[in-house]
């Protein structure tokens, strides 16, 4: 006796509301798609196929030169240069003490602006917030006056206490580019967690307040776990923001002859587009943008871990 298998039941076709709005989501949906990869995935696909090669010079250089496919030589040699690799490092370290500062900074003006015994919230919540309303290029101008040698108040200041600081030197260019970057940046951070801060309901402080809890206790022990998520996004942002840093040393390289054209990996890049070696620097935009990725990317799963162990 043979077993008969039962015959597969037709697929019906979904209902016609479901397939409308499926049209619809899809409609709605392609210009963005065709957006995100005109501007976006095609930019970044262009720049990693351009780093697998290099320019090939025939003869004595008289004819123009020929692309060949390098692999992965590109990468090699820019991981070998000392300059390429001294520049990584150099944001690493600025990130690695800038950015925690920053966000310290902008959670304890978050937490006075949303205590209750603050005056003129409003007003300190704009004059926080301005510096990052001006332009970068603009503050980071600002700053170069105020730390080139010769005009700088600071320097001029601590020269009548007796004390020689030349903000531009070697060993201070990392803290001065710090410095203009927490400047820059500090009330933009301290705006996401306000908001935060904003959503906790009101009741929670009242209540710990009502059960004998200081007002840094309040903040330390309630406030500032509920408002964990936007600490991650900003420090993220700031990583992220701190791989493309460019703006503060091309500017402040008009008063710091000592800074040179491969302070960060993207002057580095930068430095290579001007001499016309294209494919070098889409190789260092490469490792700085897989840098970033993993730092940023690491950074989220040690928080999601550590929220996972609690």
């Amino acid at each position: 006796m043979t077993a008969t298998l039962p015959a597969a039941a037709p697929r019906r076709r979904p209902p016609r509301h479901v397939r409308r709005r499926s049209r619809t989501v899809a409609l709605f949906l392609t210009p963005f798609a065709v957006l995100f990869a005109a501007v976006y995935l095609a930019p970044i696909g262009y720049t990693v196929y351009q780093s697998l090669f290099r320019q090939h010079h025939d003869g004595l250089g008289l004819s123009a030169p020929t692309q060949v496919f390098a692999g992965f030589a590109n990468y090699t040699a820019a991981l070998g240069d000392p300059a390429f690799r001294g520049s990584l490092l150099r944001v690493l370290l600025i990130g690695v003490v800038q950015v925690p500062l920053m966000l310290l900074f902008s959670l304890a003006l978050a937490l006075l602006l949303d205590a209750r015994t603050t005056l003129f919230k409003r007003f300190f919540r704009l004059a926080f917030f301005l510096p990052y309303a001006l332009p970068g290029v603009v503050g980071a101008i600002m700053w170069s006056y105020l730390v080139a040698p010769g005009l700088s108040p600071i320097t001029a200041a601590a020269h009548h206490l007796g004390l020689h600081l030349d903000l531009t030197s070697n060993a201070m260019l990392a803290p001065t580019i710090g410095n203009m970057l927490t400047w820059g940046w500090t009330g933009y951070n301290m705006l996401i967690i306000y908001s935060a801060l904003q959503a906790i309901p009101a009741e929670l402080s009242e209540a710990a307040t009502m059960d004998g809890c200081s007002a840094f206790g309040v903040a330390w022990r309630i406030k500032v776990p509920l408002v964990r998520p936007a600490l991650v996004l900003t420090t993220v942002f700031s990583i992220i923001g701190t791989a493309q840093l460019y703006n503060e040393p091309a500017i402040l390289q008009h008063v710091a002859s000592n800074l040179n054209s491969s302070y960060t990996p993207i002057f580095a890049a930068y430095d290579a587009v001007d001499n016309n070696d294209f494919n070098t620097a889409a190789t260092e935009s490469v490792i700085l943008a897989v840098l970033a990725f993993v730092l940023s990317f690491g950074f989220l799963k040690l928080v999601q871990r550590r929220g996972d162990a609690r």
